[in-house]
């Protein structure tokens, strides 16, 4: 599956564009990272423990995305965006959303 945040990819021609396709989850830290996270906000530096949770939240809002896509008989997703929004304290929700298309090679089409 090709992943794309512009609306087109060189090289290939949309022939179907199959619709919005979507994942979101939510995840949150367990206390023992949070403690350590507060502690890094006091004293400054990079809060990696939240870098680590945005960051398999968004693997897995791409991968529903992409599942939701190949469900629905795309190849590729286009205009590939990414929003967060904090829930409660300590959790955030990551939604990936696309346009699922149906693309074939340039080279392919006469």
């Amino acid at each position: 599956m090709l992943l794309v945040n512009t609306p087109d990819i060189p090289g290939q021609k949309i022939v179907k564009t199959v619709g919005l396709v979507r994942g979101s989850t939510i995840r949150a830290k367990h206390i023992g990272k949070d403690i350590a996270s507060a502690f890094r906000h006091l004293v400054g530096g990079e809060m990696k423990e939240y870098s680590e949770m945005l960051n398999e939240a968004r693997q897995i809002a791409t991968k529903l995305m992409v599942d939701e896509a190949a469900s629905r008989g795309a190849n590729a997703v286009v205009n590939v965006r990414f929003t967060t929004s904090s829930v409660i304290q300590g959790a955030a929700e990551i939604l990936a959303y696309g346009t699922a298309v149906i693309t074939e090679s340039s080279e392919e089409i006469h």
